[in-house]
């Protein structure tokens, strides 16, 4: 069975939240921005997510997340490129992230290790900044 990229729907959100909530990341604002998320599935079985908080031309990347038995196989990748192109389609031209374990990772895919406060400043007003994310969380940029 091959996997497939779905845009998320409200009905989607409890089985975001499962995830999210097994890879200990945050879900305040998630509701919010759910029609900027997408789901790797199989079949009916959740792979993976990632989601998007887009404010004008830059968004933060959030929620990038695989299930525990489905890690190391590239789909983490496969969610990368996919939101990167849901990024272009709405002509952004930054994206923002904030990480505690995931630096390497976003490193590999293009992100370069910033001061949090040389992120956008709508970017910076996000729950993410504000709240959900500790300030020794590490932010990153990629540039479109």
């Amino acid at each position: 069975m091959t996997s497939k990229i779905y845009n998320a729907n409200a009905k989607d959100y409890l089985l975001i939240q499962s995830l999210l909530e097994s890879a200990n990341l945050p879900l305040d604002g998630v509701n919010e921005h759910l029609r900027n998320f997408i789901l790797l599935k199989k079949g009916d079985m959740l792979i993976g997510t990632v989601g998007l908080e887009v404010y004008g031309d830059k968004a933060l990347l959030r929620s990038l997340a695989v299930t525990k038995g489905f890690r190391g196989s590239g789909y983490g990748r496969q969610l990368h490129q996919a939101i990167i192109a849901k990024c272009r389609a709405q002509q952004i031209c930054e994206i923002y992230l904030l990480t505690e374990t995931a630096e390497d990772f976003f490193a590999k895919l293009g992100f370069e290790k910033i001061s949090r406060d040389s992120a956008d400043v709508k970017v910076k007003e996000s729950i993410e900044f504000r709240s959900a994310c500790p300030e020794t969380a590490t932010c990153m940029r990629l540039k479109l």
